[in-house]
């Protein structure tokens, strides 16, 4: 059976890399970069795949930013040192036979979403998408599963009603409600996930919430109301892009153990 590894590379690469305390420099990101070879060889061992592609961000402005000027404005900057060694470390991937995906004006997610819908949609075996990241958790809904490298847990359905409070094919709408600080996504004010999950298990999508609860004559309903063209910007800017082309085969992404 096929198995298809998806990697979020700059969620490894950051994870590892802020873990330390030491201030930026050449060494640091010298060191975090090793450790994350090792957390690349480690899934490629843990998971056995016959196809895998990292997924890096491009860098620069994206879709989203031509849609939200302020997307992402609060956001740090990648440290330069550890942006000025990338490069080295993505030909080490490459040279481990690992390889490795980054195009303009779209984000690594949009990458590995692309990527996974395709290989789903064509019935080529088990997806696994290696990420801490809220937003590819909505593959889940559609067969994927997520692996969390750094607690060493599979992510599924019912781990996503757990943490969230809906099914993954709702996450989306939940983020676009309550919004993401970490990316500037705007979303309703006043609005947690608690609240967010309760009006979407309520009604079962954000359009029918905007259907019900936007008519209350309540203090919600009238935020609905007012915000109801952020709201929709919200969704937009934290779905995920499923058409990217890519410009590479299966062939391509076949990986070798041996």
């Amino acid at each position: 059976m096929a198995k298809l590894l998806a990697i979020d590379s700059l969620n490894i690469v950051r994870r590892v890399y802020e873990a330390s305390p030491e201030p930026d420099s050449d060494l640091k990101a010298g060191i975090a970069l090793r450790h994350a070879f090792s957390s690349f060889r480690n899934l490629l061992e843990t998971h056995a795949p016959t196809h895998v592609l990292a997924a890096f961000d491009y860098g620069g402005p994206t879709w989203r930013h031509a849609l939200y000027p302020r997307y992402r404005e609060h956001r740090a900057p990648m440290p330069s040192v550890l942006r000025e060694a990338l490069p080295e470390f993505q030909e080490r991937l490459r040279t481990a036979g690992v390889p490795v995906a980054m195009l303009p004006e779209v984000e690594a997610d949009d990458v590995v979403a692309t990527c996974v819908m395709r290989w789903l949609n064509e019935n080529r075996g088990e997806a696994i998408v290696a990420t801490t990241d809220k937003d590819l958790h909505v593959l889940i809904a559609h067969g994927a599963l997520v692996w969390d490298h750094f607690k060493n847990e599979w992510h599924d359905d019912p781990w996503v009603r757990n943490k969230f409070g809906v099914a993954p094919e709702l996450l989306h709408d939940l983020l676009a409600l309550m919004g993401d600080a970490t990316d500037g996504v705007p979303g309703v004010s006043k609005i947690g996930m608690k609240t967010a999950a309760r009006l979407l298990n309520a009604y079962g999508s954000l359009d029918a919430v905007m259907a019900g609860a936007g008519i209350l004559k309540t203090p919600l309903g009238e935020r609905l109301r007012a915000e109801r063209d952020i709201l929709y910007l919200s969704r937009r800017l934290v779905q995920l892009k499923t058409d990217v082309r890519l410009g590479v085969t299966w062939k391509a992404l076949a990986y070798d153990s041996h």
